[in-house]
């Protein structure tokens, strides 16, 4: 086969530090829409992003030039760096320091995008904790508890 051909969904998920909730109202759409910049001029096009309060789920499509790493890296340390420009009460933002990457078969990827557009819903039933552990269990994850939350 003389070319390459791979579309890779991926689900990243990851939270503030100590999960403190910085992403409010006035900043969440902003904070959304830079991510999916980032993504985009990683040449990961953003398919859906979004979150509440304290973490943020993107489902993008990895780009073959691109380590998943590199673009979790590229991702928290851009977004932080301009979310501390927004504002005295954003000065102290920080991203945790791990993250969690789930693969999404072409078949799914609406199911994602509706899961990640009722966050604000889901979340007046479940916190984050709940929710991430949830993920790791449905994805078949290992994971010691102790080394989850920073």
């Amino acid at each position: 086969m003389p070319q390459s051909y791979r579309k890779l969904f991926v689900h990243i998920v990851f939270c503030t530090k100590l999960r403190i909730t910085f992403i409010d109202d006035q900043i969440e759409q902003e904070l959304f829409s830079y991510l999916g910049g980032i993504a985009k001029n990683m040449e990961c096009p953003p398919v859906k992003i979004g979150g509440y309060r304290n973490h943020v789920h993107i489902l993008c499509i990895l780009s073959q030039k691109v380590l998943l790493m590199t673009l979790v890296e590229k991702l928290k340390s851009g977004s932080s760096q301009w979310i501390k420009t927004q504002g005295a009460k954003y000065q102290y933002f920080y991203w945790q320091s791990g993250y969690a990457a789930f693969s999404v078969s072409p078949g799914s990827v609406q199911d994602v995008k509706n899961y990640i557009d009722l966050q604000k819903d889901h979340h007046k039933k479940i916190s984050f904790q709940d929710e991430f552990i949830e993920f790791l269990k449905q994805n078949y994850m290992e994971y010691d508890e102790r080394y989850i939350w920073d």
